[in-house]
Parts: C-alpha cells; sequence; structure tokens
C-alpha cells in the first residue's frame, strides 16, 4: 500500500467532484425540456447520450491504450476540463435538440477518462485492499452522481444555470487536485506500444471473464435505476397523495449508495470481493422482483425500501472493478477496466431506452421488474464459479 496517505481522499474528492456532471442534465430535465420542446422522451434522450459518448471515449481510450501508456493523473486533468466545457455549453439561451444531445455526449466521452482512470490510479497505488479503495472511489462517484439532485432540490436558483455552473467549476477543481497531487503510482507499469488484440483477449482469463459479467449484469440494472427513480417517486406520490420533494429524495437514494460502496469495501478485506458482489447482486435483484409490491406499502416503507435497494444496487460496482483489476496482467489493468466499463455502459443504454420505452405503455410500478434480467445473468454465471 502507498506511503503516500493523501492520494485517496484526493481521489475520492476528485471523483465526486467530476462525476457531478453525469446527472447533471437529468437533475434539470424539466428546465431542459422547456427549453427543447422535448416530451417525456428527453428522460432517456438525456442520460443515454452521456452513456454513448462515455461508451465512445472507453472504446478510443481502450483501444489506444491510453491508460496504460499515458500519465493517468494528466488524462484525468484534460478531460475534466473538457467535460465541465461541455457542460457549461448548455447554459445558451436557445438550445437545440442537437445541441443538448452532442453537449451531453462530449460530456460523457470525457468522463471516460475521468471514472476508469481514476480506478486505474486507485490500482497502480493499492496493490493490496483494492477493494477497499475501490469502495470508498465508486461511493465518491455515487455521491457526485447524485449531488445534481441536491442543487436541484435546494431551489438555489429559479433557472438550471446554478447546477450547471457548480459541476462544471467542481470538475474543473477535481482535475486540477489530481494532476498536481498524484503523481504515477508505485505499481504502475506502462505500455509502451498499441495492441490492438490485447483488451478481447482479456475475455480468455475466466476469473475475468465471470467477473466481466457480473459487472454487465449490474450495469443493466444500475443506470436505469438511477434514471427512473425520479418516476418512481413521482408515481407512487400521485397513487398514495403524498408530497415529497422528489429531487431530494432522489438525492439521498442514490447518495445512500455511496455509504453502502465504502461499507461493502471495508467487508471486502474480511470475506473477499467475490462474496461482496454476489450477495449485493442478489439483494438488488430481488429487489427488482418485489418492486410491484413496494408501490403498496405505506410512505416510510417504501422510501426504506427504495433507500435499501439504493444501496444494494450500488454495493458491487467497485468490487466488480476490484475483480476485474485483480484478474488481469498489471500492463493491462487499465485497459481491462475501460473496456469492462465501455460494455457496460453500452448495455445501460439499452436497459434505458427500454424502460423509456415501457414508460409510456405499461403502468410504471411494473417497469422496474425488467431490471431483474441483468442481475439474474449475473448471478447465474457467478454461482457456476461458486
Amino acid at each position: 500500500m502507498t506511503h503516500k496517505p493523501h492520494i485517496l481522499p484526493v481521489l475520492i474528492l476528485a471523483q465526486f467532484a467530476c462525476t457531478s456532471l453525469w446527472f447533471a442534465g437529468n437533475a434539470i430535465v424539466d428546465d431542459i425540456a422547456l427549453k427543447t420542446g422535448l416530451g417525456p422522451e428527453i428522460i432517456g434522450y438525456v442520460l443515454s447520450s452521456v452513456q454513448f459518448g462515455f461508451i465512445t471515449g472507453t472504446l478510443v481510450f481502450a483501444f489506444l491504450m491510453i491508460a496504460d501508456r499515458f500519465s493517468p493523473s494528466k488524462i484525468f486533468f484534460i478531460c475534466a476540463l473538457f467535460a465541465a466545457a461541455c457542460n457549461l455549453s448548455l447554459l445558451v439561451a436557445e438550445l437545440s435538440k442537437w445541441h443538448l444531445l452532442f453537449a451531453r455526449f462530449g460530456t460523457g466521452f470525457f468522463l471516460a477518462g475521468i471514472y476508469p482512470i481514476g480506478m486505474k490510479i486507485a490500482a497502480d497505488y493499492y496493490e493490496n485492499g483494492l477493494g477497499k479503495a475501490l469502495g470508498f472511489l465508486v461511493g465518491a462517484l455515487v455521491l457526485g452522481t447524485s449531488f445534481p439532485y441536491l442543487l436541484q432540490g435546494l431551489e438555489l436558483n429559479s433557472n438550471s444555470d446554478t447546477v450547471l455552473i457548480i459541476t462544471s467549476v467542481l470538475a474543473v477543481v477535481g482535475g486540477i487536485v489530481v494532476v498536481f497531487f498524484v503523481p504515477n503510482g508505485p505499481f504502475r507499469k506502462r505500455s509502451t506500444n498499441i495492441k490492438i488484440k490485447a483488451g478481447i483477449s482479456l475475455f480468455r482469463i475466466p476469473a475475468f471473464r465471470t467477473a466481466a459479467i457480473g459487472y454487465f449484469g449490474h450495469m443493466w440494472e444500475l443506470y436505469a435505476f438511477w434514471a427512473f427513480t425520479p418516476l418512481a417517486l413521482f408515481t407512487y406520490t400521485a397513487l398514495n397523495s403524498s408530497n415529497f420533494s422528489i429531487p431530494l429524495l432522489t438525492f439521498v437514494i442514490i447518495a445512500l449508495g455511496g455509504l453502502s460502496c465504502a461499507l461493502g469495501g471495508y467487508l471486502a478485506q474480511k470475506i473477499g470481493s467475490f462474496k461482496i458482489a454476489y450477495y449485493a447482486l442478489f439483494g438488488s435483484a430481488l429487489f427488482c422482483i418485489l418492486s410491484p409490491l413496494l408501490f403498496k406499502l405505506p410512505p416510510v416503507l417504501f422510501l426504506i425500501g427504495w433507500s435499501l435497494w439504493g444501496m444494494a444496487v450500488t454495493a458491487d460496482s467497485p468490487q466488480f472493478s476490484s475483480l476485474v483489476a485483480n484478474a488481469v496482467p498489471p500492463e493491462l489493468k487499465g485497459t481491462g477496466l475501460t473496456l469492462v466499463n465501455c460494455f457496460g455502459f453500452a448495455i445501460s443504454i439499452i436497459s434505458i431506452q427500454l424502460l423509456t420505452i415501457l414508460s409510456t405503455q405499461i403502468n410504471p410500478t411494473l417497469i422496474f421488474l425488467f431490471l431483474g434480467i441483468g442481475p439474474l445473468i449475473g448471478l447465474y454465471v457467478m454461482t457456476q464459479k461458486k
């Protein structure tokens, strides 16, 4: 383990700051809908364009092996600046649909140089205890994801400008602290050449393949759950005549996932990353199956249930990343993490678009059943290994 105790706190701060850009568009989706004239389909458009940008970015990064050939801290810094610029471009008075989609696509593209690169930096510093380190790091990502909803819920401004400005400034600060305070890690092994087939060949490693498929099942559920939690809260209030602050509750539900990531990191040191990932995936699959029943519960029990789901749905994420990083050669850790992220986020687009369609075709209380498909497949593959 590194002898520089400031490294992990700096990475946690930077990861939180930069990933606050991820859901900035979703948190202000009502204002964006007014600007662009889009209808309910905007929920899928706004997030899927970020996911598609992220996928494209991770493909480019993995193909060129950027994370393993160049200084990860410098990549993190440069991508933070460009992602913030894309986010700020939404401040224009006249926002077209195509401007919105390209801006969110650009944000996602440069987030590919932040999220997986942050995990690569952690892997370069923590040869042992990586599950714990990634637990905190992914927890920071989860908290960053929820942060725009907090800003919106606090009603700091009558329009969306405050959310966009604060998240963009945070991203710039996050990039600066990494490039100045986090040098290359002691366990970094630099690749000097592009190996075009290196990434795909990793799937021949059984441990990598199992961890990757488990992660893919997790990703089928995760971002669709986050994106449609506001709809779930709205549906519950409409059915039960309740009065919730939907942005603030969305922030709490997503943010609690950051806590579960950190707790999972601690437990992984005692029982291993595989067990934490398996049990968390099992828990979230169970919530998917029981989701229609949650809408019939009293308000307190509904919120407790949805909050526990928010914790279960994220707790496995850092442990899958730890399993992936530990299953590949050191010189290909960055490429392995980036490639798995790429496929995982591609899968998330499918589930997001599926729920977007289903939300207009069937009772919204039933759409979350379909999120169980991914976790159940992941559990099946992981059970074979057990």
